[in-house]
C-alpha cells in the first residue's frame, strides 16, 4: 500500500482524520521516503490528492518540522499555485 492509498480521499473519506494518522505515523517512523511521496504528489493530476497531501505535510510540520524543511523552496514555489488548497496549507 502506498501513501496514496492511505489519504482521506482515496480511503473516500470526507473528514481530515485518515490524514492526521497518517501523518502521525509518518513522523513517528521518521519517514523520509513517505514525505518525499508526498511532495512529489501536490502535483498529482487529482487536486483531491493535492490537498491531500499539502494537509498530511502540514500536519508532519507541525509534528516534527525536520521531515519537511529540506522541501522549503518546493514550498515557496507553490506560493502562486492554481490550487488555492496548496497555498492555504503552506
Amino acid at each position: 500500500m502506498t501513501i496514496i492509498d492511505k489519504l482521506a480521499t482515496s480511503l473516500h473519506r470526507k473528514d481530515e482524520g485518515p490524514n492526521q494518522e497518517l501523518a502521525k505515523e509518518i513522523a513517528n517512523r521518521d519517514d523520509r521516503a513517505a514525505v518525499k511521496e508526498l511532495v512529489d504528489n501536490l502535483h498529482h493530476s487529482d487536486k483531491n490528492i493535492q490537498s491531500d497531501c499539502i494537509k498530511v505535510l502540514y500536519e508532519i510540520g507541525d509534528l516534527q518540522p525536520s521531515l519537511i524543511a529540506e522541501y522549503i523552496q518546493e514550498f515557496v514555489a507553490m506560493l502562486d499555485h492554481k490550487n488555492n488548497r496548496l497555498v492555504w496549507g503552506l
